[in-house]
C-alpha cells in the first residue's frame, strides 16, 4: 500500500488553492464543504469562484503566487495547468512541510484525492493510487447506489446516543449492542425516516439485559488463493470475528479482510515444518471460543478436503463449543478451473478421485490398483515431494506412461503456473520447470481438454470486448 488513507479535520484551517480556473473549482466545493478557510490565488478565476468570494465563502487574491502564501496552511493545492507554476508551488509547500496536491500530476504531490461517497458524517473514499482515475469513479458509482441515502443519519443517530450506552451498557457486551442495533429494526427506522420512534426504541433497549456474547468457532474454506473465490458467508464471517486463526496456504489478502482489531493467529503448517502441532491448534480454539470469543479457523481450500476440519469439529463439539462450518472452493475445483481443465468429461472420465500424495510417515497408503483405472480423473493433494513414487506405482498398476498430467502452481493466484506432459515424465516436468509447493497434480485424459477450452476462452473474451463497459474495461 504506497498511499496511507487518512481523513484531515480541515474545519476552520487555511487552505490555499492556486489556480482559479476548471481543474481548481472541485477542489474549491470539497474544501467549502469541509469548511476550510480557503485562500485562492489566481489573477483571473472561474465565475463560479468569483461569486463565492463575493459571498465571503472564500477569499481571492488576484495575483500570481509567491512562495510566502504556504506558510501557515494546512493544505496547498496546486490547479493552474501551467507545469512550470504548479512545480513551484509544490516545491514551496514540500519546502515547508505542508501537504501538496497538483491536479493530475502525483508525481509531484504527497497526497492524492480519492473518489468520494458523500453520507456525511459517513464518507467513503476510493483511491486506484493514481494509476487509473476512471476505474475510482466508477467503483464509487456502485457504491454511491448501495449506500442508503439516509446513511449520514443513521451514523448522527448513533452518535447521539454514544454517551447513554457507555453508562447503561456494559462494556463486555457494548460491541454486540451495537451490532445488533445497525442490524435491527431501529435502525431500518432511522433510515425510513422514523426518528421519533426510534428515539424512543432506543432508550428502551439500553434498558434490556444483554447478555454476554457466547463463544464460538467457524471453520471457514478460504478456497484455492484468489480473495474473488471467498464466499459471501465467509467474508461477512471474517468481518465479524475477535480471533482468525489461520493456515500457510490463506493468502494476506484474504487475511486481511478480517476486522483491524481481531487477533491474528498463524497457526501454519508445511510437510514436515510444523509451526503447531494438531494438538495445540485445537486446544487454541477452544481456549478462545470458551472467553467468549467469536473465532473463524480459516483454512486453504475446503475445510474438509485434506484439511482436517474434521478432526477440529470433533474436538470442539465434545468440549459443547457450537461450531459452524462454512464450505469453500476447494482447490482441485479451483485450480482445475483456473487451468481450464474439466474435473470430469463425457469424453474423458466419468469419475474424479481426490488423493493425498503426503502421509503421515511420507508416502501415503493408497489402493494405487485403483486408482490406476481408465476413465478416471486422479487430483493429487500435496505430491509434488513424491511425485516420482507416485507416477512409478501407478505406472507399476497399469497405468500408461503416456497418460496425460498437468501441475498447476499457484492456483487461481496471480503467479499461476500450469504445465503439462505425461505420467511417465512427471518428477522431469516439476524438476524442468522449478514447480514447489502449494502445486496440484491432475492426471487423465481430461488434461487434453485445457487446449479446446483455452481456445474457447480466449473466443469467449473477444466475444464480450463489445459488451457494455464493466469495471475492468475503465482502466
Amino acid at each position: 500500500m504506497r498511499y496511507l488513507p487518512i481523513f484531515l479535520d480541515a474545519k476552520a484551517h487555511r487552505a490555499l488553492v492556486v489556480g482559479g480556473g476548471g481543474a481548481a473549482v472541485p477542489k474549491i466545493r470539497l474544501l467549502c464543504r469541509a469548511r476550510a478557510a480557503v485562500t485562492v490565488v489566481a489573477p483571473v478565476v472561474d465565475s463560479e469562484i468569483a461569486l463565492a468570494a463575493q459571498a465571503g465563502e472564500l477569499e481571492w487574491q488576484a495575483r500570481p503566487f509567491a512562495i510566502t502564501d504556504v506558510e501557515g496552511c494546512a493544505v496547498v493545492y496546486a490547479a493552474t495547468g501551467r507545469g512550470d507554476i504548479d512545480a513551484r508551488v509544490a516545491r514551496a509547500a514540500r519546502t515547508k512541510g505542508v501537504l501538496v496536491n497538483v491536479v493530475d500530476r502525483p508525481d509531484l504531490s504527497n497526497f492524492i484525492m480519492p473518489a468520494i461517497v458523500d453520507r456525511d458524517p459517513v464518507i467513503v473514499g476510493i483511491s486506484t493510487g493514481g494509476a487509473a482515475p476512471v476505474l475510482a469513479r466508477r467503483i464509487r458509482a456502485r457504491i454511491e447506489g448501495l449506500l442508503p441515502d439516509r446513511l449520514g443519519r443513521l451514523a448522527r443517530f448513533a452518535e447521539a446516543f454514544r454517551t447513554a450506552a457507555r453508562t447503561r451498557v456494559p462494556a463486555a457486551v457494548r460491541r454486540r449492542f451495537w451490532e445488533r442495533f445497525f442490524d435491527g429494526p431501529i435502525a431500518a427506522q432511522v433510515l425510513a425516516g422514523d426518528e421519533a420512534d426510534a428515539s424512543v426504541a432506543m432508550a428502551a433497549s439500553m434498558c434490556e439485559n444483554i447478555t454476554p456474547p457466547a463463544g464460538g468457532v467457524a471453520i471457514v474454506g478460504a478456497g484455492p488463493g484468489s480473495p474473488d473465490l471467498l464466499t459471501w458467508r465467509a467474508a461477512r464471517l471474517l468481518q465479524d470475528a475477535d480471533v482468525v486463526v489461520y493456515d500457510r496456504l490463506v493468502g494476506s489478502e484474504i487475511i486481511e479482510l478480517a476486522r483491524r482489531d481481531a487477533t491474528r493467529i498463524d497457526v501454519g503448517k508445511a510437510p514436515s515444518q510444523h509451526s503447531r502441532s494438531q494438538n495445540e491448534i485445537n486446544a487454541l480454539l477452544h481456549y478462545y471460543a470458551s472467553q467468549g470469543r467469536r473465532v473463524v479457523r480459516l483454512k486453504g481450500g475446503d475445510p474438509f478436503i485434506f484439511g482436517r476440519g474434521g478432526e477440529e469439529l470433533e474436538y470442539l463439539a465434545a468440549r459443547d463449543v457450537a461450531v459452524e462450518v462454512v464450505p469453500g472452493i476447494t482447490a482441485a475445483v479451483g485450480c482445475a478451473a483456473a487451468a481450464g481443465i474439466p474435473l470430469t468429461h463425457r469424453d474423458a472420465a466419468q469419475a474424479v478421485t481426490f488423493v493425498t500424495g503426503h502421509g503421515v510417515a511420507g508416502e501415503p497408503e493408497l489402493d494405487w490398483a485403483g486408482l490406476a483405472t481408465a476413465r478416471r480423473t486422479l487430483v493429487i493433494y500435496m505430491g509434488i515431494a513424491n511425485a516420482a513414487s507416485i507416477s512409478t506405482r501407478l505406472m507399476a498398476q497399469g497405468c500408461s506412461a503416456g497418460r496425460p498430467v498437468a501441475v498447476i502452481e499457484n492456483g487461481s493466484l496471480p503467479g499461476e503456473r500450469t504445465v503439462t506432459g505425461t505420467l511417465g515424465g512427471l518428477s522431469d516436468l516439476i524438476r524442468i520447470h522449478g514447480i514447489t509447493a502449494p502445486a496440484l497434480i491432475i492426471i487423465g485424459d481430461v488434461v487434453h481438454a485445457r487446449q479446446t477450452l483455452g481456445a474457447a476462452s480466449l473466443a469467449a473474451q473477444s466475444h464480450t470486448a463489445t459488451a457494455p463497459m464493466t469495471l475492468a474495461d475503465a482502466v
